[in-house]
């Protein structure tokens, strides 16, 4: 089970408030202003900063 669109478009980043998109590969939340990946596992983000990684 994926994440639904739904929730995706009420998700943001809890740091910089700015929306997230889902990797290509289903394996997190990217946000497109910090660039902070979201990990999600069993298919529930885990919305904390500090289980996010930076990414380019």
């Amino acid at each position: 089970m994926a994440i639904s669109q739904d929730l995706l478009e009420i998700l943001v980043c809890p740091l910089c408030k700015a929306t997230l998109e889902l990797k290509p590969d289903g394996s997190g939340l990217k946000c497109v202003q910090c660039k902070r990946v979201y990990p999600v596992r069993d298919d529930i983000p885990v919305m904390l900063v500090d289980e996010a990684r930076v990414e380019d």
